[in-house]
């Protein structure tokens, strides 16, 4: 009695299992799943067993017999497929694709070999690699995946080597200091990136995994951007000239987003060639502290004595003046290869300068030039010196940049009286200055009309403006050069000591 009774109950069992299942599994209502890949319900269980449904975005693909089969389908397709461009990896199913365990009474139909192959067919996988985010103080902003590690720690120390040499990148990020300064010339003291790196290993699609060193620098550089713009050549162009006509980049900006092709800022430049002047808009900010020693003149002044036995307007040497020089040391900031900031460190005087000394016949200065010029800007540097280009016209001054302060003064070079102060749309704002010895000096490009109407006598050092990009210019700067009998000349070819300021 007792075993019919245990009959019946497990009949009643059975059928409340087959009408009270939920039909959620099926497409037609008759026994079959509504995966991908159609199966049948072969019987239905008094005991629940676990089974893995794979899913593919939210869709049922099949519902797998034995999990372990997918661990050998994975085996097997990553020794096939991947092994060889992905050596030392491992594959996993791909981003949008999971695995849900069940308990169910239903019996599938077994599969596991059309689920498997559906999944290889969409090659719906994952290697393993390595992830690379970028975070600042708002979280994670970019993320990339790459080979390995080593390969990325090789392209982001080739990018970082762009703004130091190799063997001061070497000691700074091994807590070394770089040799001390011992003469002209500049050395890095520190790098740091203003953002947080995180790697770590992770699993992508091959299509996103950056699979070379090259890949990996392009997007360091550019943050993925592919947009460039490129310039051609034209006959006597020089580095430093391509630079100022694009986007007023430095010289060796201008290697370094070619250095394919150029490989010193001297180098001549074939005609024709196709140059990239798009500088770079990197996935993060390296700053570099630099310490730069430079040799510096400390001007003579010109002091003035009476004399009533001269008239007004003569004058006498009594005696030469002799610009002195000092070493300066200063302390620099440079965000991605670009100097944004400058301090002065200390400052030893080498030689002391003497004064001129001229009598006059009157207590009012003379605009007569001493023909011993003084820069026209302060801590300056020549972004474009004479002849850096040569089209549409033969570059014939120097452009001359305060490298610490982009808008900073412009200063009379030499004594003199203001002759020109004008605009056109090539010079901006300008002023010609005659220093009424048969000698001249150009201002271009000021930020507005100099102050000083013509006729007014200046000083050696008197400010007569400020440096701006008015009229053709790519960035802020002061054209100059000097004209003697309405000829220019290269203030570089013996009245400014240019090599002081490299």
């Amino acid at each position: 009695m007792k075993k019919l009774l245990a009959v019946i109950l497990s009949l009643i069992a059975a059928v409340a299992i087959a009408v009270f299942v939920p039909f959620s599994y099926r497409t037609d209502g008759e026994g079959q799943t509504d995966g991908i890949v159609a199966q049948e319900v072969l019987e239905i269980r008094s005991d629940p067993a676990p089974v893995w449904k794979v899913y593919s975005s939210g869709e049922l693909v099949g519902v797998l017999k034995d999990r372990t089969s997918l661990d050998r389908f994975l085996k097997k397709v990553y020794k096939e497929d991947y092994e060889a461009d992905y050596p030392d990896a491992s594959l996993s199913l791909g981003k949008d694709v999971y695995l849900a365990q069940e308990q169910t009474n239903m019996v599938y139909e077994d599969k596991d070999e059309e689920i498997l192959e559906w999944l290889r067919k969409n090659r719906l996988f994952t290697v393993s690699c390595t992830s690379v985010q970028f975070s600042d103080e708002n979280g994670v902003y970019a993320e990339i995946y790459v080979l390995n590690e080593a390969m990325y720690q090789e392209a982001m120390n080739e990018y970082l080597s762009l703004f130091l040499s190799r063997e001061e990148l070497t000691l700074l990020m091994n807590g070394q200091q770089t040799q001390a300064l011992r003469t002209y010339g500049s050395r890095a003291v520190g790098i740091s990136v203003l953002q947080t790196i995180t790697v770590s290993d992770a699993y992508a699609p091959v299509e996103e995994i950056l699979q070379t060193k090259e890949a990996i620098l392009d997007y360091i550089e550019y943050s993925g951007n592919t947009d460039r713009e490129y310039y051609t050549v034209q006959k006597y162009d020089t580095v430093a000239g391509v630079g100022s006509k694009n986007n007023g980049l430095s010289a060796t900006q201008v290697m370094n987003i070619n250095r394919d092709k150029i490989l010193s800022t001297d180098q001549i430049l074939a005609e024709g060639e196709e140059l990239c002047v798009t500088y770079f808009t990197p996935i993060i900010d390296v700053v570099v502290r630099m310490e730069s020693m430079r040799k510096e003149t400390i001007f003579a002044e010109t002091v003035y004595t009476e004399d009533n036995t001269m008239r007004m307007g003569v004058q006498e040497e009594l005696q030469a003046g002799v610009n002195g020089s000092k070493n300066s040391l200063y302390s620099e900031r440079w965000i991605n290869g670009v100097l944004v900031s400058g301090e002065l460190i200390s400052s030893v005087d080498t030689a002391q300068p003497v004064n001129q000394v001229i009598a006059v016949g009157t207590l009012e200065i003379p605009g007569v030039g001493t023909g011993q010029y003084r820069w026209p800007v302060d801590n300056p540097l020549i972004t474009c010196g004479w002849g850096c280009y040569t089209i549409p016209h033969f570059h014939l001054a120097i452009d001359v940049v305060n490298r610490y302060e982009r808008y900073g003064k412009i200063y009379a070079a030499d004594r003199g009286v203001i002759a020109v102060n004008s605009y056109d749309g090539i010079s901006g704002n300008y002023v010609f200055i005659d220093h009424n010895n048969g000698m001249m000096t150009y201002y271009g490009h000021m930020n507005m009309p100099s102050p000083l109407p013509v006729g007014t006598i200046v000083d050696k050092g008197d400010v007569i403006g400020q440096i701006g990009m008015t009229g053709r210019a790519s960035g802020p700067h002061t054209h100059f050069y000097i004209m003697i009998d309405g000829k220019e000349i290269n203030p570089c070819d013996g009245y400014l000591d240019c090599e002081a300021i490299k």
